[in-house]
C-alpha cells in the first residue's frame, strides 16, 4: 500500500488496489509493512505501526469487498463469501529492533511472514545490499529464526546475503520463502537466488516468488537503468517473467515457485504489466508453454499457501491439519 491512497479507488497512481486485485483475479495477497534501511530501528517500530494501522483502517472501512486472513483457512472461507484476503507481511525485520517480545507482539497484531532484512545490514542478519556486519544471521538473529517457527511466521529470505541464506536454511525448522526474487543464473543480480540455493531452499519445502523488477528480470535493461534510470528501453516483456518461472521451476520443481510481483514495491514495470491488473497475461503465457491449469494454480498461489500451512501446523499453535 503507497502512503495516501486509497485502497478502495482505481488509482492512476500505484500498482495494486481492490479494483486492479480484481480485475486482475487476485483474491488474496499479502500486504507488506515496509521500512528503508534508512530509519533507526526506534523509527522503523513508529513507521510499520502506522502502516498496519493504515491496514486496519481499510479493512474497517472496505469490509463489504476485503476480509483479513491470518491462516490460509481463512483466506479460502473469505473467497467462499466473495471478499478479497489481506495477509500482513513486514518487509524488514529493524521493526522488531532486538526483541523477541516485539516479534510476539507484531504476530499477535497479524504479521505472518517477516522479510529478514532489506537494503542493509540490521540487528538480525546481513543484506545483499550490504553483507558486511555479521557474516550472516547474527546471534540474535538465529532466536529470531527460532521464535518464528514456533510463533508459526515465515520465514522470508529476499534481500539478504548469501551468507545469511546459508544460515537460514541451516537453522529453520520450517519451510522458507523468498517472496520476490529471480533467477541468477538469468540475471546476475545479488538480489536473485542462485540455482544451488534454489534447490536448497525446495529441498526444505519452500518458494521462490517470482520478482517482476526489471532490473532483477535482465542484465541488459540493469546495466541501461543504471545510466538512464526510469527512461531506460527497453523494459523487459511478460515473456521474461515467464523465462524466470519456468528457470526455477526446471531448477526446484514445479511445487517450489510462486509469484512475489513486488508491484508497489518498484519504480518501473516490465512493458504490458504495468499493475496488478494485467497478471492474467502471465498465465495466458504459461498455458501457451504448456503448463496444466493445476500447475498454474500451484504458481498463483497454491504452492505459497501449502508452505503457510506447513509453518503454521509447525509451529507451537498448530493443533489441527489445514485441508487446501
Amino acid at each position: 500500500m503507497i502512503k495516501g491512497l486509497d485502497i478502495g479507488l482505481d488509482n492512476e497512481e500505484g500498482h495494486v488496489d481492490l479494483p486492479k486485485l480484481k480485475a486482475g483475479g487476485v483474491d488474496a495477497a499479502f500486504l507488506a509493512l515496509y521500512t528503508s534501511a534508512e530509519l533507526s530501528p526506534e523509527q522503523a517500530t513508529t513507521r510499520a505501526l502506522e502502516m498496519l494501522a493504515s491496514v486496519y483502517d481499510a479493512l474497517d472501512r472496505y469490509k463489504d469487498r476485503m476480509a483479513l486472513a491470518l491462516t490460509p483457512g481463512e483466506a479460502l472461507a473469505n473467497k467462499e463469501r466473495g471478499l478479497f484476503s489481506a495477509l500482513i507481511g513486514m518487509e524488514n525485520g529493524s521493526p522488531i529492533q532486538k526483541s523477541l517480545p516485539l516479534l510476539r507482539l507484531f504476530h499477535r497484531m497479524g504479521v505472518r511472514y517477516v522479510t529478514l532484512t532489506h537494503n542493509g545490514d540490521n540487528e538480525i542478519a546481513d543484506s545483499a545490499a550490504e553483507g558486511k556486519r555479521w557474516g550472516g544471521l547474527s546471534p540474535f538473529g538465529r532466536e529470531v529464526v527460532e521464535e518464528m517457527n514456533r510463533l508459526g511466521i515465515i520465514v522470508d529470505v529476499a534481500h539478504v546475503s548469501d551468507l545469511t541464506f546459508n544460515d537460514v536454511v541451516s537453522y529453520s525448522k520450517s519451510p522458507i520463502v523468498s517472496t520476490h526474487s529471480c533467477c541468477r543464473a538469468l540475471a546476475s543480480h545479488s538480489r536473485n537466488m542462485t540455482d544451488d540455493m534454489i534447490r536448497r531452499m525446495s529441498d526444505k519445502g519452500g518458494v521462490i516468488q517470482i520478482n517482476f523488477y526489471p532490473v532483477f528480470l535482465s542484465d541488459s535493461f540493469a546495466k541501461a537503468y543504471s545510466e538512464k534510470g526510469e527512461g531506460a528501453l527497453p523494459r523487459p516483456t511478460p515473456e521474461d517473467v515467464v523465462r524466470h518461472i519456468d528457470h526455477a521451476v526446471n531448477v526446484g520443481g514445479i511445487d517450489h515457485v510462486g509469484i512475489g510481483t513486488d508491484f508497489d514495491g518498484i519504480e518501473v514495470t516490465p512493458e504490458g504489466l504495468e499493475n496488478i491488473s494485467k497478471l492474467p497475461v502471465v498465465f495466458d503465457l504459461l498455458t501457451k508453454k504448456g503448463y496444466s491449469d493445476d500447475q498454474i494454480e500451484k504458481i498463483a498461489g497454491g504452492n505459497f499457501l501449502r508452505v503457510f500451512n506447513d509453518v503454521i501446523n509447525n509451529s507451537l499453535s498448530g493443533k489441527q491439519q489445514i485441508s487446501l
